[in-house]
């Protein structure tokens, strides 16, 4: 069964209680920013959230002065800035990934008993940003977490590289060198992209000894918005799935659809009220 496209419009535009709303907008405003929708005009974000204009302009004016935003003098329409980048930089090193990955993590082994992974792209690799090892004990002698995957073999990567655009995906494969790791390994481009097409098809993809020779691995990818964010992965040895990944499917994409919730509405805390 193919996947349903990921609902950008999903988030909550209301402005919590409590919530300061000139704060809550200027947010609005930065996470309307997409890879189809790069740059915005103050009249298009006028309209997107029905604010008047002159609200927009100043929105779009502040985060810019902040570097938040560039301005285009040419079009004055609006882009990403560089103080993005950095927090960007901040957030990959802060902790808080693994975070608010390891509860969903540890749930869905706990469901399945196969060990898990959460990877990120980095350049022609998936990189293990979380991970919980299986009942079965580990796959590695070493930790999982760091651990890179070739963008071309084994299902942690495909469920992620299928998703990207194609221009974007030739680009990444034609022409480049592929390493051959088992026997199973994939390294023909055509090939390839007949595969990643199928993984689109299907919503998951599912490999066995492409990588590592005594590995079964099912994996989805996980989105924020309609963007490819990262790859959620179930592995283990070939006999714990006599069956292929179909018994694993419901609860790994539920797990990675709670997993896109957390990523993009964080979980509240509530503070416990003082006894008397």
């Amino acid at each position: 069964m193919a996947m349903a496209e990921p609902d950008a419009d999903r988030m909550d535009r209301r402005t919590p209680a409590g919530a300061l709303q000139t704060v809550d907008r200027a947010l609005l405003v930065l996470l309307a920013f997409e890879r189809n929708r790069p740059d915005w005009g103050v009249t298009e974000i006028a309209q997107e959230f029905g604010w008047d204009t002159s609200v927009a302009q100043r929105l779009l004016a502040t985060l810019a002065g902040r570097g938040f935003l560039v301005s285009d003098p040419a079009t004055r329409r609006y882009r990403i800035g560089p103080a993005v980048l950095r927090l960007g930089r901040l957030w990959e090193r802060s902790g808080s990934l693994e975070l608010l990955a390891g509860p969903v993590l540890a749930d869905l082994r706990r469901t399945t008993g196969d060990t898990v992974l959460f990877c990120l792209p980095d350049s022609f690799h998936m990189r293990c940003v979380a991970a919980e090892e299986g009942v079965a004990g580990p796959l590695r002698y070493y930790p999982l977490v760091g651990e890179l995957y070739p963008a071309h073999a084994g299902a942690t990567s495909k469920s992620f590289y299928a998703f990207l655009p194609d221009e974007q995906r030739h680009r990444l494969f034609r022409g480049r060198p592929m390493a051959r790791f088992t026997d199973r390994t994939v390294t023909d481009a055509d090939q390839l992209e007949q595969e990643f097409l199928q993984v689109r098809a299907q919503g998951y993809a599912w490999t066995v000894g492409e990588y590592d020779a005594g590995i079964a691995t099912v994996a989805v990818p996980v989105f924020l918005g309609r963007e490819p964010y990262g790859s959620l992965s179930l592995g283990g040895t070939p006999e714990r799935f006599p069956n292929g990944p179909e018994d694993r499917l419901a609860a790994l994409r539920r797990s990675a659809q709670l997993l896109e919730k957390r990523l993009t509405t964080p979980p509240q805390h509530t503070r416990r009220r003082p006894r008397s």
